[in-house]
C-alpha cells in the first residue's frame, strides 16, 4: 500500500518544468546583461541629439512593453485554439534571441535599438502565456504553486547572474574619464556575449514533451473553443483580475526604487548590489512560497505577499537619510514579496481557468498586469517629481485596497 501511495504522489518539478526553468534562466542571463547598458549605449550613439534621449527612450519602452502586453492574451488564445504550446513558446523565445542581433548595427541609428527592443518584447508577448499553460499542464494542481515558484526562481537566478556578468564586463571596458564604456565596439562585445545564453535557452525547449489536452471527448464539430470573453469567466478569476489591476497601478518600475535609494545617499554601485540582493532573495524564496501555496492555499499566500509589499513600499517613502542603512533590509524584503506572489499568481489563474482556455486566461493575467504598468510608471513619475516619497506611499495604499478586494470579494 505504501508503495502505491509513493507512486501516486504528484511530482511538482517535472521534466517540462525543469526545461522551461533552464530556458528562463539563460534568457534572463542574456537580457540582464543588456538591459542596464541600453541607456548608456543610446547616449553614445545620440551624442548630438542628447535633448531627445529621454523622450526617445520613453517611446521605445512604451511601445515595446504595450505591444508585448496586448500579444500575451492573443498568443494564449492561439495556443488554446490549436491545442499546442511548444511551437508557440519556441517561436517567442527564438524571436527574442534573434532580436538581440539588431543591437550590433545600433550605431547606424536609434531606430535599430527600437527594433531590437520591439521584437524582443514581441517575442516575450508570444511566449509567456503558452509557456505558463505548458507548465500548468505538466504538473498536478496540488503542486502547481511549487512548479511556478521554481520557474520564477530560475528567472531571478538568471537575472542575478546576468547583472553580475554585465558588472564585471563593464569594468573591463570602462573609461575612467567619462564613466562610460570606451567606445561603441565595447558595447558590441558585450552584446555578442549576451546572445550566447539566449540561444542556449532556446535549445532546451526542443526537448519538451507536450501532453495532449485532456478535454472531454466530443464530436469534432462540437470541439470546445477557447474563450476570449473576459466577462464569462469564473467570478473568482474576475475578482482576482480586478485586484491585480488595482495593485499594479501602485506597482511602478523598479527604477523608482533605485532612484529613491540614490536619493537617500547611496552610490550607483551600492544600489546595484542592493538590486542583486533583491534578485537573490526572489530566487531563494520563489520555490519555497510557491510550494507553501500548494499547502495552505493561494489566497493566503497572496494576501501575505501584498501586505508585505504595502509595508515595504510605504517604508521606502517614510525613511529618512539617517536610517537609510535599513534599505539593506527593505530590498531583500521586497524580493521576498516577489517570492510570495509571482509564481502563486500564475498557479491561481491556471487552477481556476477552464481547461480549454487556460492559455487565454493566463494571457489575460499578463496583459492586465502589463497594460496597468504603463500608467503606474507615469503616475509614479509625476508623484516622484512632487516628492521622492510620494510614489511609494501611493503604492502602499493601492496594495492595501487590493488586499481588501481579495479578503471580502474572493
Amino acid at each position: 500500500m505504501a508503495m502505491e501511495e509513493v507512486k501516486l504522489k504528484p511530482k511538482a518539478i517535472t521534466r517540462n518544468v525543469i526545461l522551461t526553468g533552464f530556458t528562463s534562466f539563460f534568457t534572463d542571463v542574456s537580457s540582464e546583461m543588456i538591459y542596464p547598458l541600453l541607456q548608456a549605449f543610446m547616449a553614445m550613439i545620440m551624442a548630438f541629439q542628447k535633448a531627445l534621449l529621454g523622450p526617445i527612450i520613453g517611446i521605445i519602452e512604451g511601445i515595446a512593453e504595450s505591444t508585448a502586453s496586448l500579444l500575451k492574451v492573443f498568443s494564449g488564445y492561439y495556443s488554446d485554439k490549436i491545442q499546442k504550446r511548444k511551437l508557440v513558446t519556441i517561436s517567442g523565445y527564438g524571436l527574442s534571441a534573434m532580436a538581440k542581433l539588431l543591437l550590433l548595427i545600433g550605431s547606424l541609428g536609434w531606430g535599430f535599438v527600437f527594433l531590437a527592443r520591439f521584437f524582443d518584447r514581441v517575442g516575450k508577448g508570444i511566449r509567456t502565456a503558452p509557456r505558463d499553460a505548458l507548465i500548468s499542464e505538466s504538473t498536478s494542481t496540488k503542486t502547481m504553486g511549487k512548479a511556478f515558484g521554481f520557474q520564477r526562481g530560475m528567472d531571478f537566478a538568471g537575472a542575478t547572474l546576468g547583472a553580475l556578468i554585465a558588472f564585471f564586463l563593464v569594468q573591463m571596458f570602462l573609461d575612467p574619464l567619462t564613466g562610460n564604456l570606451k567606445d561603441v565596439s565595447s558595447f558590441y562585445t558585450i552584446f555578442l556575449v549576451s546572445i550566447i545564453p539566449a540561444f542556449i535557452g532556446v535549445g532546451f525547449l526542443f526537448f519538451l514533451k507536450e501532453k495532449k489536452q485532456a478535454l472531454p471527448k466530443l464530436i469534432k464539430k462540437e470541439k470546445p473553443k477557447p474563450n476570449l470573453n473576459f466577462f464569462t469567466y469564473d467570478r473568482k478569476l474576475k475578482v482576482f483580475f480586478v485586484s491585480q489591476a488595482v495593485f499594479t497601478l501602485g506597482n511602478s518600475s523598479n527604477m523608482f526604487l533605485m532612484l529613491r535609494s540614490m536619493d537617500l545617499g547611496f552610490s550607483l554601485s551600492l544600489v546595484i548590489l542592493m538590486y542583486l540582493v533583491f534578485n537573490l532573495a526572489s530566487t531563494v524564496f520563489s520555490p519555497i512560497f510557491g510550494s507553501l501555496s500548494d499547502r495552505i492555499g493561494r489566497k493566503r499566500v497572496l494576501i501575505i505577499g501584498y501586505l508585505l509589499y504595502g509595508v515595504v513600499y510605504a517604508l521606502f517613502g517614510f525613511i529618512h537619510r539617517e536610517l537609510a542603512f535599513l534599505l539593506w533590509i527593505f530590498w531583500p524584503a521586497y524580493g521576498i514579496y516577489y517570492g510570495l506572489t509571482e509564481g502563486t499568481e500564475k498557479a491561481f489563474v491556471a487552477e481556476i481557468a477552464p481547461k480549454e482556455s487556460k492559455g487565454t486566461a493566463l494571457g489575460f493575467y499578463h496583459t492586465i498586469v502589463g497594460i496597468c504598468l504603463l500608467p503606474a510608471s507615469a503616475i509614479a513619475g509625476l508623484l516622484f517629481a512632487l516628492s521622492p516619497s510620494a510614489p511609494f506611499l501611493f503604492g502602499g495604499g493601492m496594495a492595501g485596497i487590493s488586499v481588501l478586494l481579495l479578503l471580502f470579494f474572493l
